[in-house]
């Protein structure tokens, strides 16, 4: 948790351990955002050109050497965080309108669609001849990748906003209900499920390495697990703001980003090695790592280069949070940004081009933290402490509660400057997170200033 004051609790010195953060409700930021240019999803490059949606609605192909647009598709919703699938010329796709698309990649022409009974925001994954993908209907469903004719559909007893993985015969898919499910590809039976403590929300397929699949859940852990019989094999602690992106093994070590700002590195065994403090909003998707270098992008706007032991090489800044996957061709790395373009930057972080969506108005972002509120537990104390002092409007300061989540010895801050013309320091006030903040305001003690954030 972050604390953000232009005037604030001057000689005011309530401890950590007074604040605790609780659910405050059901996750459903996903459902919230509204349309606008910004782009949320992973693009995905096959021959030259990348593919990728948008929040404004459109299904995009661009060449990757020059920024120049090929072809738009028009949805009937926006795309926030489905990555297009591409497989025999077909680029399959889904919208937030309750729609899988299957789109003929050179020409950009509908090829057929699959309403489900709900908005949809995962990727799909093609298997062979079959596409598979969750709705917010509940349903997991199979596709005929060349009719578009349902095979099976599998149930579970909330929404799903997890994208699913096949693996051999199985296709994994978790859901609101907590569950982790292993569903027969084939007769799309249920095999095993495991219980999470939270909403599994992956919004990219799941990770597996040598027969475990990783899976983070709104519990706040990443949960190690056997393929074959759905038995937990050990679970990682993270802060607490849970959890939705994927995790990316590369050398036998994870690299996994949290709603936290933190990036994690982590052995086999589950131990925690290192960790990178972003310091301000969520790292929600997987990150990449290519010769030896990590990158990712993060709600404070940035995109991040970080070596294998946690420290950062350089950031490029753009205009708004960067929740998109980078993905990389030909040396150059590509992301998408809230502030309405798609971005190739090379491997030093210089930018070789920008490409603008339909509409320069950024997507609205609901409060990322929303779900969560921040309570005290020693109030008294602190009224008692406030009650004492008439100092209160001259501290500035910023305290991550978020470090103090997980023990580990091995913490990295970046001292490096941003690679953009963009001056974009600005704080987005999370006022919405309703964290009891309210409370304090009552005691009429503590605020003499007319502007304050905080962020958890």
């Amino acid at each position: 948790m972050e604390f953000e004051f232009d005037s604030f609790f001057d000689n005011f010195d309530a401890k950590l351990e007074d604040f605790e953060v609780k659910r405050a409700k059901k996750f459903d930021r996903v459902w919230k955002f509204k349309e606008g240019g910004s782009i949320c999803a992973c693009p995905t490059v096959e021959e030259g050109i990348i593919y990728f949606g948008a929040m404004d609605g459109y299904v995009y192909a661009v060449e990757c050497i020059t920024g120049k647009e090929k072809w738009r598709f028009r949805t009937r919703g926006l795309i926030l965080d489905s990555m297009p699938f591409i497989q025999h010329n077909r680029l399959y796709i889904a919208s937030s309108d309750g729609y899988l698309y299957a789109i003929n990649k050179i020409t950009g022409k509908l090829i057929w669609s699959f309403k489900t009974g709900d908005a949809i925001n995962s990727c799909p994954f093609v298997d062979k001849d079959t596409v598979y993908f969750g709705s917010k209907d509940t349903c997991l469903y199979a596709i005929d990748v060349d009719t578009g004719k349902e095979k099976w559909r599998f149930k579970t007893s909330d929404e799903i906003v997890s994208s699913p993985t096949v693996h051999k015969n199985k296709v994994f898919i978790g859901s609101f209900d907590s569950f982790l499910y292993c569903i027969d590809k084939k007769t799309g039976k249920g095999q095993w499920r495991l219980k999470t403590g939270g909403e599994i929300f992956n919004t990219y397929p799941f990770t597996i390495h040598e027969n475990i699949i990783f899976a983070a859940s709104f519990d706040n852990f990443l949960y190690a697990v056997d393929v074959e019989t759905g038995k937990e094999l050990w679970k990682f602690k993270t802060g607490k703001y849970g959890n939705c992106s994927v995790p990316t093994v590369y050398k036998n070590i994870i690299y996994f980003g949290a709603r936290d700002g933190i990036l994690y590195a982590i052995s086999l065994e589950g131990k925690e090695l290192w960790r990178f403090v972003i310091g301000k909003d969520v790292i929600d998707k997987r990150v990449l790592v290519h010769n030896g270098v990590i990158y990712t992008g993060a709600g404070d706007n940035n995109f991040y280069a970080i070596d294998l032991n946690g420290k950062e090489l350089w950031r490029y800044q753009t205009a708004g949070p960067v929740w998109s996957q980078p993905v990389i061709w030909n040396d150059t790395l590509y992301f998408g940004s809230m502030d309405c373009h798609l971005y190739a930057i090379d491997l030093d972080g210089n930018e070789v081009w920008r490409f603008a969506t339909s509409t320069p108005k950024p997507a609205y972002i609901p409060p990322a933290y929303e779900a969560f509120k921040m309570e005290i537990n020693k109030s008294s104390d602190i009224i008692d402490t406030a009650e004492t002092s008439d100092k209160y409007s001259s501290l500035s300061e910023s305290i991550n509660l978020s470090e103090y989540s997980t023990k580990s010895e091995y913490v990295t801050k970046s001292e490096y400057t941003q690679k953009s013309e963009y001056t974009t320091d600005f704080v987005i006030f999370e006022g919405a997170l309703n964290v009891c903040v309210e409370d304090i305001i009552t005691t009429n003690k503590f605020m003499k200033g007319d502007r304050y954030g905080i962020r958890l």
